[in-house]
């Protein structure tokens, strides 16, 4: 396993408690849109074992084309022991990435294309927007539907409706009023749902979709293949 050990360019404080971290990117550092890594604090590998604690799997909230590789996160009260350290970072530390996939390119099939997400997970949709605007060959259109009970929603001037470009984007502040939205969305039989966010959003999200006709394999998750079938079995 190849382990990168990179330096934090800057920190962006994006809303209250939530932060982007943005490291350098190495030469031989590559990536698509819709990537996770895993981070590693210093000390992780110190030990005999790694230090579990250190180490989180964090999606990747910028292109390569921006040269830097961008982690978005939110810290609360009472945080992990991952993010106490997280917050101690200052520009100049160094931190570790590895084992980086591309669970969520975007899929060119002549299909519309809805993004539903759960707070800080919006950030992980970032890249495929940005791919979108530069390049939106084979997708019909793009809808992004976030909740976010914070109201301190990330990215609004980038995920906002444009209709000559076919994008359009929607923040709620409530479950209800989001599944009453996803049920509306679920009518487009057609098209393909990418959904991010923790594993109950996810289930709950899967199971709406499929209470309204919504077959498995229109639904894309950022998750690697060996835990798809936890999610996404026909059983």
């Amino acid at each position: 396993m190849h382990i990168h050990w990179t330096p934090v360019k800057e920190i962006i404080e994006e809303a209250p408690n939530t932060f982007t971290y943005l490291l350098d990117c190495p030469d031989d550092f590559t990536w698509d849109e819709g990537a996770h890594t895993h981070m590693a604090l210093n000390g992780f590998n110190s030990g005999e074992k790694p230090d579990k604690r250190l180490v989180r799997h964090m999606s990747i909230s910028t292109l390569p084309e921006e040269d830097s590789i961008g982690i978005t996160t939110r810290i609360k009260e009472k945080p992990s022991e991952f993010k106490v350290q997280l917050k101690k970072l200052s520009v100049g530390d160094s931190v570790a990435l590895f084992k980086t996939h591309s669970n969520s390119r975007l899929k060119r099939e002549n299909r519309p294309i809805y993004l539903l997400s759960c707070g800080v997970g919006i950030a992980t949709f970032r890249p495929l927007i940005l791919k979108y605007l530069s390049d939106p060959s084979g997708i019909k259109s793009i809808h992004s539907l976030s909740v976010d009970s914070s109201r301190n929603y990330l990215f609004a001037d980038l995920f906002q409706s444009l209709p000559d470009q076919k994008l359009s984007s929607q923040f709620v502040d409530s479950r209800s009023a989001y599944y009453e939205e996803l049920s509306r969305l679920a009518n487009d039989k057609h098209a393909l749902f990418y959904v991010v966010g923790g594993d109950d959003f996810l289930k709950e999200n899967i199971s709406c979709l499929r209470h309204h006709g919504i077959p498995v394999n229109q639904i894309t998750l950022d998750k690697h293949e060996m835990r798809l079938n936890e999610f996404l079995s026909e059983d």
